[in-house]
């Protein structure tokens, strides 16, 4: 041993003492001797000297080997003690070995003393590491076991069929399972099968490099619910080799759920198809999407930075400060108009930006606003055309009824013809205002629209006069449309005349036509566009072209740029009804010193065109049958009974529909013929009235007349202009014919 043994003698002979410590000394024990034969020197050396071991005698004078016994004992001072005494009695010895003693050796036998005492000392070496091995292990243990049930994580001890062979409290709060239902079955909490293989891979290695190791698992609640963990394994060795392994893990879940909703915001950011931007506290831009820069790039700039807002940073100060958001900043740059909306993140001290190119959709609104101003100025429009036509037609009527006087003076018959002329350009402009509200009635068929450019051309030179230089460049093998040819030559003029008023100092007038496919693509940058086969015709001016608040009004009635008393505003209100009458549509391109270019289109037909038909309907001639009229216009009632009356007719009169049954009711058997207008007051229509009086007589003749056309007044129903129906207003000999050749049909 290297150190000297602490040897407390406690003895009342020197001379024993001496002779001990000889047989030590010769035995080559080292050690350092102290000597006691009372009580009180052998507390105070057990306290001051702390020997390693001790040799007693049995019986001092004054104490005893056993009273030092019983001391160490009570004291729970663990040295060892060998009894040396001159005593042969077994008594002592067996009595002594009871209360501690190692051993037991006899004075006049000290051979075996060195070899007891190393022995002793071996033994309560030995004792005194296991006993720090179990404290530490106990220690360990309850350490162990305060963590294990006072940590919200789970820990667990799996043999390495993955059984659980101890489950912490934890498992109850975070699982659902007693720690008791998990240890009494095999599987109680099972491991999602997709991680079992990953879970065993981990255990061997923890094992394998007997080092912690990690992993990702899941485990399912007790509610069916899987859960995510992050485990730590590591093996638990005993005498080299392992058949358990310690597994702590901890609830990820509501970690994995936050990465993957910053996985779907950092996407959303990512891919979104809108710019989308972070700025800093202090306005500092920190973030921008791949759009954001695509939008600077369109704008000729290399960073987002460029095509901010003014005073950004104030903006993102207050947003931050106020909590507030901003909305809807609309900037303009470069013709194109965007809206920037800034949204505060007061946690992170953030402000998020969307941006949005508003230019399309500010152009549809407009669009859409021009085309519902229209509908509305068109249904005023209608409904003045309407009472204008009665009107006309009275003036018209008695204009002509002069006229065809015998017995009329000159000055008359001049004045006649003014006011059937005046009447005349009246009808037209009531035809113009029906034309642009889409409520004039029209007579299309197959025509040929370079066909029609051909037959007003000469027409059109005289109106654009010697200072235009006007070209045709008509498309070969154009198809046919469906139209009324008298409204495409009102468009066609109205667009002539038009071009020549913004070339008052001459200039280059020209027209086009041209087939064209009007795809998706095209409908979604020309919102009023229908995707098909169109023709088009185009008329091209080299004028003064017009700026965008001129563009905006150009379709208005009664909107114009020329002097008072040089326009109507009606010319191109009057193409835009025509137009949308044809299902069509108009596109218009013009500028400040630019000229001015509109484009329409309307449905191509797959029909083949009908030929002409040059036949001149005739002067009518009269008759005796009996008409019953009915109009709630009391002038215009009279005109048509004085006209028929003139041709021999019989006629009967009613102001309304409801007067028009009880006139049935009496005369049925003699009516040969009803003239009715469609819109008439109490609420029985003409339509009405004649349906029940067909009801009782099918074979009679019915003439219907208004100053709506035939779509709006009665849709649906089979009408034809010369034949059924008269549009309002009307001359005396086209009433006059229309009675004959309906009786006649």
């Amino acid at each position: 041993m290297n150190a000297k043994i602490r040897l407390l003698l406690l003895e009342d002979s020197e001379a024993d003492a001496e002779i001990i410590q000889r047989k030590l000394a010769k035995a080559g024990v080292e050690f350092e001797p102290l000597r006691v034969e009372t009580q009180a020197g052998f507390l105070a050396a057990l306290s001051d000297f702390q020997p390693d071991l001790i040799l007693a005698d049995y019986s001092l004078p004054q104490f005893t080997a056993l009273e030092a016994l019983r001391i160490l004992k009570e004291q729970r001072i663990d040295v060892p003690l060998i009894l040396v005494t001159g005593s042969h009695s077994e008594e002592v010895a067996v009595e002594c070995i009871k209360e501690g003693a190692d051993d037991y050796i006899l004075k006049d036998s000290l051979k075996r003393l060195p070899s007891a005492l190393l022995s002793s000392l071996k033994k309560s070496q030995a004792e005194r590491r296991r006993a720090v091995t179990e404290t530490a292990f106990r220690r360990s243990e309850a350490l162990f076991r305060l963590i294990a049930e006072n940590t919200s994580d789970l820990v667990a001890l799996l043999d390495l069929d993955l059984h659980f062979n101890y489950a912490s409290p934890s498992h109850h709060p975070v699982l659902g399972y007693a720690p008791e239902e998990i240890t009494a079955t095999s599987r109680a909490v099972p491991f999602h099968p997709e991680e079992e293989t990953l879970l065993r891979e981990t255990i061997k290695s923890a094992l394998t490099s007997r080092d912690s190791k990690r992993c990702e698992v899941r485990l399912r609640h007790k509610n069916g619910q899987w859960l995510f963990f992050e485990s730590v394994i590591g093996g638990i060795f005993d005498h080299g080799n392992s058949e358990q392994v310690l597994v702590v893990s901890r609830d990820i879940s509501e970690r994995k759920r936050a990465e993957q909703e910053n996985r779907k915001l950092a996407a959303f950011a990512q891919f979104n198809p809108n710019p989308v931007l972070e700025f800093a506290a202090d306005g500092d831009l920190g973030y921008f999407n791949g759009a954001a820069l695509e939008m600077a790039k369109s704008l000729q700039h290399d960073h987002p930075q460029a095509i901010l807002p003014q005073d950004t940073a104030a903006i993102v100060r207050m947003c931050l400060a106020t909590g507030e958001n901003r909305l809807h900043l609309q900037t303009v740059m470069k013709g194109r108009t965007f809206s920037w909306s800034f949204f505060p993140i007061l946690r992170s001290q953030m402000v998020h930006c969307y941006a949005e190119d508003i230019t399309e959709s500010l152009n549809m609104e407009t669009q859409l606003r021009q085309a519902q101003k229209m509908d509305s100025v068109g249904q005023l429009a209608a409904g003045v055309a309407h009472d204008f036509n009665n009107i006309l037609t009275i003036i018209q009527g008695h204009a002509g009824l002069m006229l065809s006087g015998e017995e009329i003076e000159s000055t008359l018959a001049d004045s006649a013809r003014q006011i059937s002329l005046a009447a005349d350009r009246a009808a037209s402009l009531t035809r113009q205002l029906l034309m642009f509200s889409r409520k004039q009635v029209m007579q299309p068929r197959l025509v040929d629209l370079n066909e029609i450019i051909v037959n007003v051309s000469t027409m059109l030179r005289s109106l654009v006069g010697e200072q235009v230089s006007l070209r045709r460049n008509t498309s070969a093998n154009l198809p046919p449309i469906h139209a009324d040819p008298g409204m495409v030559e009102q468009v066609l003029v109205n667009l002539v005349v038009n071009a020549r008023d913004a070339m008052p100092k001459g200039g280059a007038l020209l027209i086009d036509t041209f087939a064209m496919e009007i795809d998706e693509d095209y409908v979604h940058h020309h919102p009023q566009a229908h995707k098909g086969y169109f023709v088009g015709l185009s008329v091209s001016d080299t004028g003064s072209g017009m700026e965008v608040a001129t563009l905006d009004r150009i379709f208005e009635p009664f909107f114009t740029t020329k002097e008072i008393g040089k326009g109507t505003g009606l010319g191109l209100a009057t193409v835009y009804g025509i137009v949308k009458q044809h299902q069509g549509w108009i596109e218009v391109e013009s500028g400040l010193g630019r000229g001015t270019t509109f484009k329409i289109f309307v449905p191509a037909s797959s029909k083949a065109r009908a030929g002409p038909n040059g036949n001149k309907p005739q002067e009518a001639p009269g008759g005796k049958e009996t008409i019953l009229v009915v109009e709630d216009e009391g002038a215009l009632r009279e005109l048509v009974e004085e006209v028929l009356r003139k041709k021999g007719y019989t006629v009967l009169k009613a102001a309304t529909g409801a007067q028009a049954l009880k006139v049935w009711q009496h005369h049925k058997d003699q009516i040969d013929l009803l003239l009715t207008d469609m819109m008439m007051p109490e609420g029985v229509s003409g339509r009405e009235l004649a349906e029940k009086i067909l009801a009782e007589k099918p074979d009679l003749k019915v003439i219907y007349s208004s100053g709506y056309s035939l779509d709006i007044v009665s849709p649906g129903f089979n009408l034809t202009e010369g034949s059924n129906y008269l549009q309002k207003p009307y001359h005396p000999e086209t009433l006059a014919r229309a009675v004959r050749n309906r009786l006649d049909s």
